[in-house]
Formats: C-alpha cells, sequence, structure tokens
C-alpha cells in the first residue's frame, strides 16, 4: 500500500475521484475554501514555471556547445511540421464528419463558483515566454562565447530548480487537480454538459491518439529505436495534463516521465526538448481548434469555410501555435486574430469558439504533453545520426 501511495498516477488519479465526490455533495461555503486554495496553488505552480523553463532550457544549450543553434533549429522545424500536419488532418477529417453532426452549443443549467475568500497573487518573476527567449539567448551566447562562470552558475540553477520540483510542484500536482475537478463537478460540467462533451471530445480524442500514433512511429523509424519505450513512461504526464489544461504546469511530471525513459531518450536531449516543446509544440490544441472552428462555422453560419481558406488558416495557426503560451486556452487565445480576421467569426462565434474548445482543453494539451516525448525521440536520432557528442551528465527526476 505504501508503494502504491508514492505512485505519482494513483495519486493523480484518486485526486480526480475525490475531487468529483466533494464536488457534486459540496455546499457553497466548502466550494469557498476550494477555490481560494485551488487559486493559490495554481498561483504557485505558475510562478514555478519561467524557473524550471530557465533551469532546464539554458543550461542543456550551454551543454550542447557548436551543435546548439543546430539543435534548435531542428526542434523549432519538428515542432512546426507537427502542428501544421495535425492541422491539415483535422480539416480533412472536418469536411468528411461535420456535415453530418448536429451539435447542441448551449447548457442552462449550471452554478456558479462562489467568489475567491482570500486572493493571494503570486505574480511570475517573469512571463514564460519571456523565460523561453531569455533562456535559448542566455544559452546559446554563453555556448558561442564558452563563458565557464556562467555555464558553472547555470548548472548549479538547475540543481536548485530540481530541488524546487521534486519538493514542492510535483507533490501538490495531486492537490490542485483534486480542487480542479471539484469545481468543475460542483458548476456541473461533469453531468450536464456530459451529452456536448462526450459528442465533441470523442472525435478529437480519436484524432489526437491518430496523431501521436503517426508522430511516435516517425519517432521510431527515424531513431530507430522502439517508441513503446517513451510513450509506456507517459500515462503520469497525460494524467496530470488533463488535470491542470497546461503544457507549462505539467512540465515538472513531464520532465520525470522522459527521464523514466532513457535509454532511448538521451538525457541531455530530454533536459533540452522537453521544456521546450512545453511552449511550442502544441499539436493536439491545434487539431482541435480547427476541428472546432469548422463545426462552429456550420452551427451558427450555415457552411463550412472553403478548402483554400482553411489552409491559410492551419498554415498561420501553426506559427502562432508556437508562439502560444502553454497555458490554458493558450492557442485559442493567441490564434483569435485568425479567427476573426482570417474565417470572419462575428462576436457570437468567437464567444462559443472559446466554450467549445474549453470543453477539451484538458485532452489537447494531454496530446501536446504527450507528443513531446515522440519530438525528442526524434531529436535524439538526429544527435546519433549527427554524431553529436552526448554531454555525460546524468539528472535524476
Amino acid at each position: 500500500m505504501k508503494k502504491l501511495w508514492k505512485s505519482l498516477p494513483f495519486r493523480l488519479l484518486l485526486g480526480v475521484v475525490l475531487g468529483i465526490a466533494v464536488g457534486l455533495a459540496a455546499n457553497e461555503g466548502v466550494m469557498n475554501v476550494v477555490v481560494t486554495v485551488k487559486y493559490i496553488l495554481g498561483q504557485l505552480i505558475n510562478f514555478c514555471v519561467p524557473l524550471i523553463i530557465i533551469g532546464f532550457i539554458a543550461p542543456s544549450i550551454t551543454k550542447l556547445g557548436n551543435s546548439a543553434s543546430r539543435m534548435l533549429g531542428v526542434a523549432i522545424l519538428i515542432a512546426y511540421v507537427s502542428s501544421i500536419l495535425a492541422a491539415l488532418g483535422s480539416m480533412a477529417a472536418g469536411y468528411a464528419i461535420i456535415p453530418a453532426l448536429s451539435i447542441v452549443s448551449e447548457v442552462d443549467g449550471l452554478k456558479e463558483l462562489p467568489e475567491i475568500v482570500f486572493q493571494l497573487d503570486i505574480p511570475q518573476i517573469m512571463p514564460v515566454m519571456s523565460a523561453l527567449v531569455f533562456s535559448i539567448l542566455l544559452g546559446l551566447a554563453a555556448a558561442w562565447t564558452k563563458a565557464e562562470t556562467i555555464t558553472a552558475v547555470l548548472d548549479e540553477f538547475q540543481k536548485i530548480v530540481l530541488e524546487i520540483v521534486t519538493k514542492i510542484v510535483i507533490p501538490i500536482l495531486p492537490v490542485f487537480i483534486a480542487f480542479t475537478f471539484c469545481g468543475l463537478a460542483y458548476e456541473g460540467t461533469i453531468t450536464k454538459q456530459l451529452p456536448v462533451f462526450v459528442k465533441i471530445v470523442l472525435i478529437v480524442m480519436i484524432g489526437h491518439y491518430i496523431w501521436l500514433a503517426v508522430l511516435y512511429a516517425a519517432a521510431g523509424a527515424y531513431s530507430g529505436c522502439n517508441p513503446l519505450d517513451v510513450l509506456k513512461n507517459y500515462g503520469p504526464a497525460y494524467i496530470t495534463a488533463v488535470g491542470t489544461m497546461s503544457s507549462a504546469a505539467t512540465l515538472a511530471v513531464a520532465l520525470r516521465c522522459a527521464k523514466k525513459s532513457e535509454p532511448p531518450l538521451r538525457d541531455d536531449m530530454v533536459d533540452f526538448g522537453i521544456p521546450l516543446f512545453a511552449n511550442i509544440h502544441l499539436c493536439g490544441s491545434v487539431l482541435t481548434e480547427v476541428f472546432f472552428v469548422m463545426t462552429v462555422s456550420k452551427v451558427l453560419y450555415g457552411s463550412i469555410p472553403s478548402p483554400g481558406t482553411m489552409v491559410l488558416f492551419c498554415v498561420l495557426l501553426g506559427v502562432f501555435a508556437i508562439g502560444a503560451p502553454g497555458v490554458p486556452g493558450g492557442t485559442v487565445m493567441a490564434s483569435l486574430g485568425l479567427i476573426t480576421g482570417v474565417l470572419g467569426f462575428d462576436e457570437t462565434g468567437t464567444a462559443l469558439m472559446l466554450t467549445v474548445f474549453a470543453l477539451q482543453d484538458s485532452f489537447g494539451t494531454a496530446c501536446n504533453v504527450t507528443g513531446d516525448g515522440a519530438l525528442t525521440l526524434i531529436l535524439t536520432g538526429y544527435a546519433k545520426r549527427h554524431n553529436i557528442e552526448k554531454q555525460d551528465i546524468k539528472i535524476e527526476l
């Protein structure tokens, strides 16, 4: 039993079950406490995200040395290719499936969560994208100049961040997820929106699994390794992503899952790739958004956008996804300009798009996070094929 309790997947699933049970039975007084604690825990987790990004990406780039620029370019390229191919596949499925669907867009009778009793704001030291850019520039500059002092400082900082992750972030994640599902159960999202939720989400989830299969098959073929050796360790990351709805907030668990996959993943590629892909690889969210904008267009405007318009939307969406923050709803929020500008959605269409997207955001995020393992396997294969020297450093999470 003690061993079972130490299992992260068990604690995450227990958090989901307990959260739903409490949420269905809770009164407003209990929910006042729930929403307040959830807000504070969310603030703490989000505060740690820029630290994790800097603590892993910058030191990893310095260790890559002269290969840093090339590896960064490869990582961005495969993230974009994954997102745009997922978008185009979703578009093809949309033209085949959506005309036969009849989707209810509104559900009444949901409760409102009570106000936060005590709002403790913990601002990040910098926004997530600023941390990402800062890490890349700092790491590249240190590698180019062979700055030994800053490299040593970054190594020490990485050890500090590892302690924060293992002793603070990972232990509180099951509690945060429990409170998240408690709120969903209290609102009625899990019960009253279930018919809508199931109809739409089942379709996009099938798309997620198909795309993950494609990604891992391609990664295995390119790297010459068995992709199941990576995929089998991603259960905790998938569950965490479902609960947090944020690639960034799931980063600590994703790193732990990827490090359990060494080999076939290389530890230096994990330290470099997983934090980077958490912010630039949003294949599941992109796949979902494409399918949903086509669905909303059919529901509200009576027709699906033309193929030419959708192709343009997909190509641009892939670019926007790279710059989208890995937070709940980050992809759709970053691409609102495309939704209104390219597709011509009005305020009603935009609002419905945001609502429907929120229904599945957790599963799209889980696809993003799980797909990062496949892309890291591709990076490992690229490093092996091009004789990029492995850094003899082992970091345990």
